[in-house]
């Protein structure tokens, strides 16, 4: 049997790097050799992508310390143009092949549908949302905007960059319209990077710089008394939803260390909820979805308020955490589905969406046109 070559991308410009790492190890770790041929592709942090047979053994190396990826093997991009479905080697080289690839990477450059873009340019199925959905996942001021068109329930936030508007106006705004505490993000990372909890006016300011190190729109969102709670979702047009599992801090909040470092972070799958809230996240969960028209596979996040049972979406992640400590696996684990089994769907889903794509018309003829008369003078404009 023909094993299926599939490129793995991992690492990237991202302050997720480190944790990509790990994500891509776990995914490499669920191929079946005797059915999948794994070409590891590594994007350091300067965005250059290399592979080579020394690929998995650093890969491993990395994730273990949770650092970067180093330079290795030979350096290759994807050819923007449909006809090769193939990694070009930059030195000169045959080209290497692919079937699918599975984009593992977290946060910018990798998650908010650029590199999802060079696949569709280079006609190779890929894992995951295309890339509006990738985009708008990523974008938690755009994300949450289509939510609340959606109907889907957000909480409050605001948006500032922090270049055009002066920290006493940031100040005025969010003492006004959010209130404290509160959360600051940067609009466009994952994984609790340069997330800062605030719970006063006068410590506003640094957070806000915090976020925008990362990036130059900041979110500041109203921080509420809540369970976190969290399920999966996978599938294209009919996506299945799993459990709901609940996030149980060792912090005072589900910061980086506590989702990394620390490993004193609990997680209960099913959540002890009611079954009223349960079909109520689920539900949610594929509306969420659907919402941003994702594909593949997604985690939704929510808070479900204490004193009131009152659910709120706080995002979606396109492409969810693969660690041993990840909520998406796990959750999918306890609904029936190993991790192996999920990843080999992952790679059934790319594959018939790009073949649904692929049947696509890309040209039109106009009936006229065919019939050989002249087009009515409003279609030539």
């Amino acid at each position: 049997m023909t094993r299926l070559r599939v490129g793995v991308l991992y690492g990237g410009r991202s302050g997720e790097h480190e944790v990509s790492l790990r994500s891509a190890a776990t995914v490499i770790g669920a191929l079946d050799p005797t059915r999948y041929e794994v070409v590891p592709i590594a994007i350091g942090k300067d965005g250059r992508w290399r592979t080579g047979i020394d690929s998995k053994r650093l890969l491993d190396e990395a994730a273990r310390a949770m650092q970067a990826i180093p330079d290795h093997g030979v350096e290759v991009t994807a050819a923007p143009e449909p006809s090769r479905h193939a990694l070009v080697p930059l030195g000169g080289g045959a080209p290497m092949p692919l079937d699918v690839v599975f984009p593992v990477l977290h946060g910018t450059y990798g998650e908010d549908g650029t590199v999802q873009g060079l696949f569709e340019l280079a006609d190779i199925p890929y894992v995951g949302s295309g890339v509006l959905a990738s985009s708008v996942g990523m974008d938690k001021a755009i994300m949450k905007s289509v939510f609340r068109d959606a109907g889907i329930p957000v909480c409050r936030w605001i948006v500032t960059r922090p270049a055009d508007e002066t920290t006493e106006a940031i100040v005025a705004r969010a003492t006004t319209e959010i209130g404290f505490p509160c959360f600051v993000k940067p609009a466009n990372l994952g994984s609790s990077v340069g997330i800062s909890k605030v719970k006063a006016p006068e410590a506003l300011a640094a957070a806000v710089a915090e976020a925008a190190s990362y990036d130059p729109k900041v979110v500041i969102e109203a921080g509420i008394d809540a369970r976190e709670l969290e399920c999966g979702v996978l599938g294209n047009d009919q996506p299945e939803v799993s459990a709901v599992g609940e996030v149980i801090p060792s912090h005072e909040w589900y910061d980086y260390a506590d989702k990394y470092v620390d490993d004193g972070v609990r997680t209960v799958i099913p959540a002890q909820l009611s079954p009223e809230v349960t079909d109520e996240a689920r539900l949610l969960a594929a509306r969420t979805f659907r919402a941003i028209d994702a594909a593949g596979m997604a985690r939704v996040d929510f808070f479900l308020e204490r004193g009131t049972d009152r659910l709120y979406v706080n995002e979606i992640n396109t492409i969810p955490g693969f660690t041993s400590a990840s909520m998406f696996p796990r959750l999918w684990e306890a609904a029936g589905k190993p991790l192996a089994v999920v990843v080999e769907r992952l790679l059934e889903l790319a594959i018939a969406r790009h073949r649904a794509q692929a049947a696509r018309r890309l040209s039109f003829t106009p009936p006229s046109a065919s019939a050989g008369r002249p087009l009515p003078a409003t279609a030539k404009r």
